[in-house]
């Protein structure tokens, strides 16, 4: 295990930032860290990078406190949200004093490298200070990686990033991982990049894990079941509505043109078109949908609304 996070508590002063926490990242990971600002991520991430000291319960990074290991420290990359770069050096200087820093080995070819995979060639002699919030974000990226770490911390990767750079960015998380068998620890509020990338997710609410699993079952457990289908006409979707609002298990139904979209508890698609045919109205297709992570997130954010306000 990479990272384990046991009954992780974290106070300042009279507030609890974190309540008992519970997760774990395997090794090849790509991990997504998941929740509204203000949940505790930022606090989380820096407990594990040894920046803050727990309250009580672990966090640990490589079977230790990375606060207190010296040699665990230097198998870590990190891209926090503010980018960290020298902004009077160049891309090439600031890449090059993090090399002496690291003890890089063939620092020229692998600057070299970082800066053609950063997109940066023909702009690495420019001071950093004149680049764009998206170029910053891109050399930020790769001084991360300068080292060539066991474990790369990111703090929203993609943010002020253009869409060609962000498929980029996401392309090489997933080619790190991979290939490379590098573990990423993922913050992000982009939940369709957290769906592409990730293979297992955390949900953090006001200090507290409310889901943590892979995304899959995280999207087949924790969302409304939905059906969607499609009708020849207008009149038959008429009909089909007033039929399936009567029905048990139809909790809403949203309508687009011919085509309706149910949300539903306990009820087949199959019992649906039974129902629908032996009415005689015509469907020209019916599917089960799967819900996405945004759905999962929404939804527990809903619940979790519910509760404080029954708690209240």
């Amino acid at each position: 295990m990479i990272i384990e996070v046991q009954k992780l508590t974290k106070k300042f002063k009279h507030q609890t930032v974190l309540h008992d926490i519970e997760f774990n990242v395997e090794e090849g990971d790509v991990f997504g860290y998941l929740g509204p600002n203000g949940a505790g991520k930022t606090t989380t991430m820096r407990l594990l990078l040894g920046l803050l000291k727990p309250t009580s319960g672990k966090a640990l990074v490589f079977g230790d406190y990375l606060g207190a290991n010296h040699s665990l420290r230097r198998r870590v990359g990190v891209l926090l949200e503010n980018n960290g770069l020298y902004e009077r050096l160049s891309a090439r200087e600031n890449l090059e004093y993090y090399a002496r820093i690291y003890s890089i080995d063939n620092q020229k070819s692998k600057i070299d490298e970082l800066i053609q995979m950063a997109g940066l060639s023909g702009r690495e002699n420019d001071k950093a200070g004149d680049y764009s919030k998206g170029m910053k974000r891109k050399l930020a990226l790769v001084r991360a990686l300068l080292h060539n770490p066991d474990l790369l911390f990111m703090d929203e990767p993609t943010s002020g990033l253009d869409p060609e750079a962000q498929i980029m960015v996401r392309d090489l998380i997933v080619e790190l991982s991979r290939h490379k068998g590098i573990t990423v620890f993922l913050n992000s509020h982009n939940l369709d990049e957290v769906q592409r990338i990730c293979k297992k997710v955390a949900i953090l609410q006001k200090g507290r894990i409310k889901a943590f699993d892979s995304v899959s079952v995280l999207r087949d457990k924790l969302s409304s079941p939905a059906v969607q289908m499609t009708f020849p006409d207008y009149e038959n979707m008429q009909k089909a509505i007033e039929v399936l609002e009567a029905l048990d298990g139809v909790q809403s139904c949203e309508k687009d043109g011919l085509t309706a979209i149910l949300s539903v508890k306990d009820l087949q698609p199959s019992v649906i078109l039974n129902k629908l045919v032996g009415q005689g109205i015509s469907v020209d297709e019916i599917t089960k949908l799967k819900k996405s992570l945004e759905d999962v997130y929404l939804n527990i954010s809903q619940n979790a609304g519910e509760a404080e306000e029954r708690e209240e």
